[in-house]
């Protein structure tokens, strides 16, 4: 019977070690495949967009969500609102005021599973000088040894004093934007 028991704990052991080799942590960042995306309304007219540069920190281990972290920095001068002339007029004083705050940044406060590889992701957002508490849900698929995480959220304008002035009127430009992203991260193992 001890002989039994000596062999189980052994057994045991090694299971734990194995499994500890075989934990991974998302941090590696692919910027080529990721994406960040935004459809706003101009006259009830869907307008699509993108930041072209931005960059962002991850540490997630799916066996620990609780102990993820995610960064996202944001270069405002690298909108693509659609045309030149629509680039130059958002990265002026009433929209980004690109000269003074050239960066947006987002910073995870906490990660919590939902079941079914959804999490919910809460941080604060710093945009244009203001910072506003922001809750997303985001889904991650993993596939080997890199994992994709989609999601999207809607943001109010009139939270970071975005299109002042005559753009303020929301009858012109829609309060509400749609954010859309798609992060795709490699693994290192633990």
């Amino acid at each position: 019977m001890r002989h039994c028991l000596k062999y189980l704990v052994l057994g045991g052991a090694m299971l734990a070690l194995q499994s500890n080799a075989q934990a991974i942590e998302f941090n590696q960042v692919q910027l080529a495949k990721s994406s960040l995306m935004f459809v706003s309304k101009q006259m009830n007219v869907p307008v699509e967009g993108q930041f072209k540069s931005f960059r962002s920190k991850i540490a997630f281990d799916p066996a620990k969500p609780a102990a993820a972290r995610a960064e996202l920095e944001i270069d405002m001068a690298s909108i693509d609102a659609g045309s030149k002339d629509a680039n130059d007029e958002v990265a002026g004083k009433d929209w980004f005021n690109t000269k003074t705050f050239p960066i947006a940044k987002f910073v995870s406060t906490s990660i919590k599973p939902l079941g079914g590889d959804r999490f919910e992701v809460a941080g604060k957002m710093s945009i244009k000088g203001k910072t506003r508490d922001l809750t997303t849900t985001v889904m991650m698929r993993q596939s080997g040894d890199s994992a994709t995480f989609d999601g999207s959220l809607t943001l109010k304008r009139v939270d970071y004093g975005i299109g002042e002035g005559m753009w303020a009127d929301f009858s012109v430009v829609a309060n509400e934007v749609q954010i859309k992203f798609r992060l795709v991260a490699s693994a290192t193992k633990k």
